[in-house]
C-alpha cells in the first residue's frame, strides 16, 4: 500500500490528455499521422522548397504603392433601369410591398382601425411577396454570383 504522499505525486502528475480525449487510447503516437505536419508539408512541396523545415530570416523591403490606375474608371450604376416586362413587373411588385407596409403602419395607428382595412392591407402585401417569385429571374443569369453559387 503506497503512503500518501505517493497517490498524491501519483495523481497529480498524472495530467496529460484525459482518457475520454485521448484517441491514442494509452499508447504513444508512433505510427500516427500528424495532419498538421503533412499539411505544412505539402505547402512546402507546393512552394518548390525540400527538406523539413527550418527557421530562416529574411527582410522584406517596404515598397511605396502608388496608385497607377484612376479608381473612379470602373463605376457600375448601383441601379439599372428596368428594360423587359419581367423587370418593370418586379419594380412594380416592390412598389406594392413598400407601399402596404406604409399602409400597414398607418392603419396600425389609427385610433379606430377596422379589421377589414388592416386585413386588405396584409393581403396586398402577401400578394406582393408572393409576386416576387413569379417576377425574379433565372438564378443562372444573376451577376451577384460566381460560378459556384457564391455571392460576390
Amino acid at each position: 500500500m503506497a503512503n500518501r504522499a505517493e497517490r498524491r505525486a501519483r495523481a497529480k502528475g498524472n495530467g496529460g490528455v484525459p482518457p475520454q480525449y485521448d484517441s491514442t487510447n494509452g499508447r504513444g503516437r508512433k505510427g500516427m499521422i500528424d495532419e498538421q505536419q503533412l499539411q505544412q508539408r505539402s505547402q512546402r512541396l507546393a512552394e518548390g522548397k525540400k527538406g523539413p523545415w527550418k527557421p530562416t530570416s529574411s527582410v522584406i523591403e517596404a515598397q511605396d504603392s502608388v496608385l497607377d490606375t484612376d479608381p473612379n474608371d470602373y463605376n457600375p450604376p448601383a441601379v439599372h433601369a428596368p428594360h423587359s416586362a419581367r423587370n418593370w413587373a418586379r419594380v412594380i411588385s416592390w412598389i406594392v410591398i413598400v407601399l402596404s407596409a406604409i399602409a400597414f403602419f398607418v392603419v396600425m395607428w389609427l385610433p379606430s382601425h377596422p379589421d377589414w382595412a388592416i386585413l386588405i392591407v396584409a393581403g396586398v402585401f402577401a400578394l406582393g411577396v408572393i409576386s416576387l417569385f413569379f417576377t425574379a429571374g433565372n438564378p443562372k443569369n444573376n451577376p451577384n454570383l460566381d460560378q459556384y453559387g457564391t455571392a460576390v
